[in-house]
């Protein structure tokens, strides 16, 4: 088990900037690699954005989101962010962080089936 914790979300105009946090327990935060979904009413859950393992390490970003949200993380913080600039409110969701081993990490980032733990999820609602 990997307890994953989300924080940040909340409500914003359309135009601004959130950032998400993803807090994770374990000592061996530094080998996995890092995702982010999202989830809206009625909708299948959607990848966002993914990191390796190690921080500055090769991303992975949807089209939708991609140049306006930035992935990264800090080892020595246990942490992954998500850094959400432009945001438009057909970015409103629940924003999940998950787990990967790096080896099936490698085959499908995208994949939400190669992540094994999840996060409680973090609600974001943009206004228009």
């Amino acid at each position: 088990q990997v307890p994953l914790v989300e924080s940040g979300g909340g409500l914003v105009q359309a135009g601004g900037s959130l950032r998400l946090s993803c807090a994770a327990s374990g000592r061996t935060f530094g080998s996995f690699a890092m995702g982010w979904f999202r989830q809206a009413p009625g909708k299948e859950r959607e990848f966002v954005a993914a990191t390796g393992w190690r921080s500055g390490g090769r991303t992975y970003y949807s089209d939708s989101v991609k140049g306006r949200f930035t992935i990264s993380r800090d080892n020595g913080r246990n942490t992954v962010y998500l850094q959400m600039n432009s945001l438009k409110p057909e970015d409103t969701a629940v924003y999940y962080c998950a787990v990967a081993d790096p080896l099936k990490f490698i085959a499908g980032p995208r994949d939400p089936e190669t992540y094994d733990y999840w996060g409680q999820g973090a609600q974001v609602t943009v206004s228009s």
